[in-house]
Formats: C-alpha cells, structure tokens, sequence
C-alpha cells in the first residue's frame, strides 16, 4: 500500500535548484592541474560520522563527540555500554542493575532521554541487528552483542541523521569504529572487585593481526565474567522503604471453618506456625498479626550476573586494479558472541484459594486439620522457600557475517558496498517456578475425583504435597517447573556508497554522495508451551509465570539518498569558508508505505578559529516489529460506552438511538498495532567550535538543539481509546460494533497520539598542552537540559503538557545538569587520570509531596606504568568515595533508579597488556 509523502513538500528541493544554479554560472571545465589532483588517490580522506561524504580534511559540520579507546583505557570498563552511559547526553538507559527491572542482561543507550529505539547504533556506518533473550526480542540493539575489545574509537552524533542513516536516527547516531589493518599481538588481562568484597570481575583479550604485503589478518578473541552483588549486602537496598511484604515463610493460611477446628478466633490475616514447629500439630499454629513480616527481596540480585565470550575476524585483500577498478579492498567479516546473563527472585509466592479451583482434600498426608477445604473462603499463601529461589536466566547467541569492498572508479569516484546477515537468539529460561497444576493435583492427594480433564500426565511420578510443613525433596522435585522462551532478531543489510568531487566552484569543490540501501528485518517469540496451556486442574493458570502469546513479524524496505556539500565563500572577508549541506533520502517500508526526508545545513567560518554551524532536519521512526506484531492476548476490561447515552457522539456513527450497554466488561485484545504510522520529527541545532590560534590545543565546541516529535507511539487504555473515539472521532478503527451498537473487541496496543519535545545545550571544552613535567589533556562535557515536554492526549480529545525536566520518576531521571572531566597525564612510561561525573539534583513525587533526590558527584583514579618488553600495567579505583544512589521512594522495592545509578560502590581493578 503506497501513502503520500509524509513530508510532501521538501525544502531539499528549493536548496538543490539553488545549488545548480550557481554550478551553471561558475562551474570551469577542468584544465590539466584539476585532471592530475583527481589522480592523487594519496590524498587521504576522511569519513565523518553525520556524512556520506569523504572529505579532504576533517570538517565537521554536525555535533559530533569522538570518543578514542585510549579514553576508554583509562575508565576500567568491561563494555562499550558502560561508557557510553556515562556521557552528559545519554539518559536512563539499561544496564545490568536490578532483579526487577527490564534489562535482562542487555545494554542500551538512550540519547536525549528519547529512548532506546530513537538511537541508531552503527558499526563502521553500517547497521547491527537488535537484541534478544528477554520474554520476547528488543526493537533495539543490545550493546552487549557488540565486543569491546574489537572497537577502536566511538564517535556520538548528537544530531537527527535520518536523511543520511535512515529510521531511529531521531535523537543521534552512535558509530561504533573497529580495529583495522592490526598488525601484532595483545593480550590483556583484568581483575576488579568492590571495597566490599563482590562484584569479581575478569576479563581476557587476545589480538591477532598479520600483515601479508598489502593484505592484513584479524582475530580477536575476548571472555569476561562479572558476579552479581545481593541486595542485602548494600544498606540501601537491603530492606524495601515501602515496608516488608505481610507473610511467613510458614504461609498465611485462612478459612472460616478454621475457628471451630482450633479453638480461637481467626483474624483477617489469617493463621501462622511458629518456625521449625510441625504443622500436623494444631498446636503449632497461633493467630497471624500485622507483624508478621517476610523480607521478599533478600537474595535478589542489585547488580546481576554477566558472562560474555565473543570471537571475531577479519580479513582485508587489496584486489588487482584494473582498468575500471582501482585500489580496491575487500573486507570480510565474522562474528560470534555469546551472553549469559540472570536476575535472582524470592521463591515463588502462589495464593492457593479455592475461587482458583484448589483443593486441599481431607487426608492427613496434605492437610493436618481434619476437614476438606474447597470453597472460595479458604486462602492459603506460602512463600516456597524449600522450592528454592527463582531465577530468569538468558543465554543469547550472536552470530553475523559481512563483506564489504571499496574503491575507486575511473574519474576519482569512491565507491563502497557493503552486505551483513545476523542474528541475535535468545533464550529465557525461568528456573525454579511451580506447576500449579501438579501442585492443585498433589494437594488432592494425587486424587482426580471431579477432574473433567485427562490429566494422566500429570499423574506420573505424582507425589501428595502437604503445604503445611516444609516440602520435603519428593514434593519439590513433583511440582518444581522451569520454562524456557525462545526468541530471535535477523536482519539483513546492503547498502551502496558512491562519492566524488562532481565540480569545481569558486570557493571549491562541490562533493556529492549518493547511495541506495536494502534492509530486511525479522523477529519472532515462541513463548513456552506449557506456560501458555490452559489449565486442567485447578482455574487459574497452568503454571506461576504469566502466559503469554508469541510474537512473529517481518518487514523490509529500500532507500535512495543523496548529499552535496555546496562550497559557498572561501577566504573573504569575514567569510573564510561558508557550505551549505543537503541531504534527502527516500524510504519505501512494506509496512506503511514511502517517505522523504531531507536535512540543510550550514557551515560558517567568519575568520579561522571560530566555526559556527546549523542544521534543520526532518527524522521519523517506523514503527517496530514489537509495536506492530506483538504476539496478542484476549482479555476483558470494564468500560462505560458513552454512545450508549448519546449516539450522536461524533464517534458513534451507526450506533442505533435504542442501543443500550448490557455488560460492562468488554473484549479487547492486547497486543500490537498493525495499524500504526511512523513518529516524525522536527530536529533543529545550532553551534559553534572555537579553536583560538593563540592558545595550541583548546578547543570549545557548544550546541544548542530543539527536536520535536508528532505521533509518538505510546499505549492509551481501553476506556480513554473509547471516550476519545466518541468525543472526537479519533482512533475509532480500533473498535468493532456489532450492527446493534455492542462492542465486539477495542484492540487496546500501541497509537500515535503524543507529542514530545526536548531541547538543551551540549559544551565540549578540550585543552591539551606539554610542559617540562609531562604531557597533560583535560576534556569537560556538560550537558544542561532546558525541557523535556510530553504532550498527552486525554479522552475528551485535549491535550495535558508536561514537563519533565528536573524531575525523576520510575526508572528514569531528567536532571538539568549532567557533566564529565577527565584530565590524563603522561610523562616517558608513566600515566594517571582523573575522571569527575556529574548527575545533577532531581525532584520525585512521593504520596502527591515533592520530594528532592540531590545531586551526585562520582570520582575516579587511574595510573599506569609502561615496563619494557611490551607489558604495561594499569591500577584504578572507580568512585573513589564509595557513592550510593540517592534514594528514591517512587522505585519501590529495590530503594534506587535502576538505570539512572548504580549500587557497586568503590571498585578497585588492575589491567596487565603484553603486546608481543
């Protein structure tokens, strides 16, 4: 199905005619000296992140924050995940922190706060394929997959790059470079651990590279292994600020009769027995009180678990020129990565209650009470202790192949290709949950007097379970169950690059890009079958994880693009250089249809050491396969239909004037959208670099962006889809009526209704000077953020703005302020460096009270030693003053903001480099 433009008009086409204008009126046919500077190909040139375009020197045009792994060196971190979290422009972003968060294991980066899939994450410009191994797959790319070793440098474009990368490139671009042309032999080694003794962390790379004449070979192989910290062992997290969970691990158990049978009243909390004691003792058991308390949260994980092994190759072949081909290079390119990762849970709590279908029969071997509990008054809630504690464990598996060759035509036309396939495959095992079926079955006495259901299976090896007394091993090894999800991303990729000096204008060289792109995208989600069964039992699910639907969805699509880079003014008064830059690419999804969108910008240069520069771009996000195909549920939620009062509602066209609603719970189904369109965005930036020739070595760069968002995806409620399809009209495709006016289903997933908007301002001051006592380099980043706007659509069709900055909410934090320093020194075969991190101060709304989270400063050590012979030495220490997260009311439970801080404290690592 093909759609309009959503960007009909493009000011692209107004700047292009303009450009071709001035090439007519200036362009010079090409004398001798223009013909032999195209045949020196020993010109080096240079790819900037934001571009397409070589350039003959570097000239950034767009915010770009490069990031060398020197720099990296220096933080004592395991991922390229942990570094890019800590810059000032990345929001709350996943992490390994927490049981109850949404990680899983995996690393994401969130720039501008937008979220994970409004950042695009490049490898060597080209695109990696998203995550797995959570209860379904990521619309984004796990960090994780990616293997620190292998990377070179990072460059962050804070800028919208949709025009020359494609979809999610709304709030930035992360181009992650590799190594290339490695010729020599690394290994590292690296050991760390906290100041109390957990989170042990190893880590081991080894580099392979060999120059073979003009040809090069790569490996490299890297293992790390990180141990997780338990809540109990951080006094912040040791005992949930929202009180102790009511309970024992004896169980809570109530029901009316239970008075007669023992002598005493039984109050709302029901009966409890004395620790130890034998629950076929009535005498055991006592009244239960509001102070009988049961810590939940002891033994789970603040910090999980990550093992990671990864292997990677390379190989790159200068080709033989030929007539047409010239300084061609082949890359080839293999990856294997593999992750395990786990969150650490209390035992499983089930409520054993008679509305459910359980029943606790009259045999001394399950129940010591003498009578048959079966009705709906009878409760019983145990936490399993003796069932052991749960575990969610991933295990995801990466594999991608690439090849890649570049070039030169006849004419100094660069050219490039490069194809990749991947895959990400995940499972998620759910160890130590409870099959309710064989425990209702078991509390029967392994009876199945009143079953309608053929349950012989679940007859094998069934064993009476008396949840009265502590399990014994039989009882466990019956009723324990483990399920296990599969889920997987794949992707194909090919794109072709083709670049060249196309004329010659007064202030020089007019450069075009031009290239095509083919992607495909799939993701699928087999959720466990067991999990997903009804029932034969007892009435309320097979087993204590939540059953859900799988997932499977597709799409692919094909681009074009193309950027100039117009050279305006050179060495004029007041106008040293002046260029203008266009970009438009057309995108053409199988989903939703086509779009075009175009990004200006200018570069000016009034005298040589200050540049300033701007940018007006035009960004969408197609919506995700999750967002579309999300596997779906039937369910039912309680809505008051408005057009059964008034059916002249703008919305309640066809509904008879008699129709009356009869039931108040209505079908609806929970799930994706395939009815979604793609969030679009303005992105507007400008800025200056100033490099002042009388101070060698500073530089400061400083940006300011505004970026607005229409139609973002967000979930809405089935009552609110409704008032705001009768009110407004809006959204009513959702919903399906019968010919009476009854609603048969409300497709309650994803719509575009919000708006969002952000803007602030990014400072990068660099100073890098040698005295007579070493080499010193100090880098400041800050980041300050001026609004954070969200503009939400109510039912009655209007709108409620709000903005969020300096303000905190569950698992995510918008301070004003963020910043890093980092300052290095160097002198002959010694090193040191300090690094400063900055989250500015925030206010969290607790109980309707505003409540201020302060500001936190971290502090980091490092030193090294170069010993002779090729092995180096380096010793860190990782917030220096043993910071904890500030606490927060809001993050329940786990008493911090999971992805905004971190509880490891002060680490200590040692890192040893043999280069031989």
């Amino acid at each position: 199905m093909q759609h309009k433009p959503l960007y009909p008009i493009s000011m692209l086409s107004l700047a292009i005619s303009t450009a071709l204008l001035m090439n007519s009126v200036h362009l010079r046919a090409q004398d001798a000296a223009a013909s032999e500077q195209a045949q020196q190909k020993a010109v080096e040139v240079i790819s900037v992140t934001g571009s397409r375009i070589l350039r003959r020197g570097e000239t950034e045009g767009s915010p770009i924050q490069t990031i060398e792994r020197s720099e990296m060196d220096i933080k004592g971190a395991m991922s390229i995940g942990e570094i890019l979290q800590q810059l000032p422009s990345v929001g709350a972003s996943l992490n390994d922190n927490g049981s109850a968060g949404t990680s899983h294991g995996t690393a994401s980066i969130n720039l501008r706060n937008l979220g994970e899939n409004r950042s695009l994450i490049l490898v060597n410009g080209n695109r990696w394929v998203n995550g797995a191994g959570s209860r379904g797959f990521r619309d984004f790319v796990d960090l994780n997959t990616i293997p620190y070793a292998i990377i070179e440098r990072v460059e962050v474009l804070q800028d919208g790059a949709t025009a020359i990368y494609g979809a999610d490139a709304i709030a930035g671009v992360v181009n992650i470079h590799t190594v290339k042309d490695y010729d020599g032999a690394q290994l590292k080694a690296y050991a760390g651990q906290t100041s109390k003794q957990d989170r042990e962390t190893v880590n081991l790379d080894l580099k392979l590279g060999r120059d073979w004449g003009k040809h090069n070979l790569f490996f490299a192989a890297s293992y790390s292994d990180q141990k997780p910290i338990l809540t109990q062992d951080r006094a912040l997290t040791a005992i949930p600020l929202n009180g102790l969970s009511l309970g024992t691990a004896e169980g809570l158990f109530r029901e009316a009769n239970l008075a007669q049978v023992l002598n005493f009243p039984i109050p709302a909390q029901g009966i409890t027995r004395a620790p130890g004691s034998d629950g076929n003792n009535l005498a055991s058991w006592r009244p239960a009180t509001t102070n009988d308390r049961f810590n939940r949260y002891h033994d789970n994980y603040v910090v999980g678990p990550n093992e990671r092994l990864s292997l990677y190759g390379q190989a790159l072949f200068q080709l033989p020129d030929t007539a047409v081909f010239q300084d061609t290079r082949l890359r080839v390119e293999l990856l294997h990565n593999k992750r395990e990762s786990d969150q650490q849970f209390s035992a499983v709590i089930p409520t054993v209650t008679g509305a459910r279908g359980f029943v606790i029969v009259n045999d001394p071997r399950v129940n010591p009470f003498g009578v048959e509990f079966s009705g709906n008054d009878f409760s019983l809630n145990n936490f399993f202790v003796d069932n052991g504690l749960r575990r969610n464990i991933q295990e995801v598996k990466t594999s991608r192949a690439g090849l890649g060759i570049e070039g030169f035509l006849p004419g100094d036309w660069r050219w490039d290709m490069f194809a990749s396939v991947a895959k990400n495959e995940g499972t998620f095992t759910s160890a130590n949950q409870l099959h309710l079926d064989k425990l209702a079955l078991g509390m029967r006495a392994c009876g199945t007097a009143g079953l309608t259901a053929d349950v012989s299976d679940l007859l094998v090896g069934c064993v009476p379970v008396n949840m009265f007394n502590p399990l014994t091993a039989d009882m466990v090894r019956y009723i324990n169950f483990t399920g296990e999800d599969r889920n997987q991303t794949q992707q194909q990729h090919l794109r072709f690059n083709l670049s060249n000096a196309v004329a010659e204008l007064p202030a020089g060289d007019l450069l075009l890009a031009a290239g095509a792109e083919y992607r495909k995208e799939k993701g699928t989600d087999t959720p466990d079958s067991v999990i997903n069964a009804a029932p034969r039992v007892n009435r309320y699910q097979t087993t204590s994880s939540a059953p859900r639907t799988g997932t499977v969805g597709e799409y692919d699509l094909s681009e074009a693009y193309l950027e100039l880079n117009i050279p305006l003014l050179a060495a004029q008064p007041l106008a040293e250089y002046l260029e203008l830059n266009l970009a438009s690419r057309y995108s053409n999804y199988s989903t939703f249809g086509n779009t075009t969108n175009s990004k200006v910008g200018v570069l000016y240069r009034p005298v040589s050491d200050l540049m300033l520069r701007a940018t007006w771009a035009e960004g969408f996000r197609a919506p995700s396969i999750l967002e579309l195909y999300e596997g779906e549920r039937a369910s039912f939620a309680p809505v008051n239909d408005p057009c059964a009062a008034n059916s002249s509602l703008p919305g309640c066209a066809g509904v008879p004037a008699s129709y009356t609603q009869t039931d108040a719970n209505v079908p609806i189904t929970i799930g994706g959208n395939n009815q979604l369109t793609p969030e679009t965005s303005e992105n507007i930036s400008t800025g200056l670099v100033y490099t002042p020739a009388w101070l060698s070595g500073f530089s400061l760069t400083m940006d300011w962006y505004n970026i607005k968002i229409d139609n973002t995806i967000s979930t809405f409620g089935t009552q609110n889809l409704i008032d705001l399809c009768a009110f407004t009209g809006r959204n009513c495709n959702v919903i399906s009526r019968a010919g009476s006016g009854e609603i048969l289903n409300v497709v309650d997933g994803p719509v575009n209704l919000n708006r969002t908007e952000v803007s602030g301002i990014d400072t990068v001051i660099r100073y890098n000077l040698d005295t007579a006592i070493g080499r010193w380099d100090f880098s400041t980043s800050v980041s300050k953020l001026n609004k954070f706007a969200e503009s939400s659509t109510l039912a009655d069709g209007s709108e409620l703005t709000t903005d969020k900055k300096g303000f905190a909410g569950v698992r995510e934090a918008y301070p004003k302020w963020r910043g890093n320093f980092t300052t290095q020194w160097r002198k002959d075969n010694l090193s040191a460096a300090y690094n400063l991190r900055y989250i500015g101060d925030t206010t969290e709304t607790f109980a309707n009270q505003p409540r201020s989270i302060g500001s936190m400063v971290y502090h980091n050590l490092s030193a090294g030693y170069k010993f002779e012979q090729g092995l180096s030495l380096r010793a860190g220490i990782n917030n220096l003053f043993d910071k904890q997260p500030p606490t927060s009311l809001v993050n329940v439970n786990i008493n911090f903001d999971q992805q905004t801080y971190n509880a490891v404290g002060r680490f200590y690592y040692l890192q040893l480099t043999y280069d031989f």
